[in-house]
């Protein structure tokens, strides 16, 4: 069996019964990076962790490895128009994991996967090997949507067309995927 085909199915039957409550469906409303929605990203997120977790030879309890990595985001507004205390970066991990704690019953682990996601920008580290793949995997992720919007966007201007479509190559072969 190829190893994208298992990852898809161990990917559908962690995440069905988080994505058969509904309840993710309202990130479908929010941009994320770019043009990526919340849903598209957390999605992304959980897969590309778990894809990692199969590579690596340590034990990870894939499940709630997924169900964090799906939730870590879980902050149910658009942050591009709403002002809060401070910034989205440093807020969100915590008011993603009070809106995930009414929804879900979370195990702890789960909780610092969402609380614990934006490490170094909240200055405590994530404690689980699980929280720290969802960390890396996000900021990959991050990374990736950000940096293909940009290229997008500055391959419509004729100067930076060339640059922008080398540099979308570069991406590309890169690794990430």
């Amino acid at each position: 069996m190829k190893r994208q085909y298992k990852l898809d199915i161990l990917f559908d039957s962690l995440a069905a019964p988080i994505l058969a409550s509904g309840k993710l469906e309202p990130l479908r409303q929010y941009i994320q990076h770019g043009t990526c929605t919340c849903y598209d990203h957390v999605m992304a997120v959980a897969k590309t962790a778990l894809s990692i977790a199969m590579h690596l030879p340590f034990r990870f309890k894939k499940d709630q490895l997924v169900r964090g990595a799906l939730l870590h985001d879980y902050f149910l507004y658009d942050w591009h128009t709403v002002k809060l205390d401070k910034l989205h970066g440093f807020a969100h991990p915590k008011i993603a994991l009070e809106n995930a704690r009414r929804e879900f019953d979370l195990t702890p682990i789960e909780e610092n996967i969402i609380v614990r996601h934006m490490f170094p920008l909240t200055p405590v580290p994530p404690r689980y090997r699980e929280s720290i793949l969802v960390m890396l995997a996000d900021k990959h992720c991050a990374n990736k949507e950000f940096f293909s919007e940009l290229g997008r966007k500055l391959s419509k201007k004729k100067f930076f067309a060339p640059i922008a479509h080398a540099f979308s190559l570069l991406i590309a072969l890169l690794p990430w995927t």
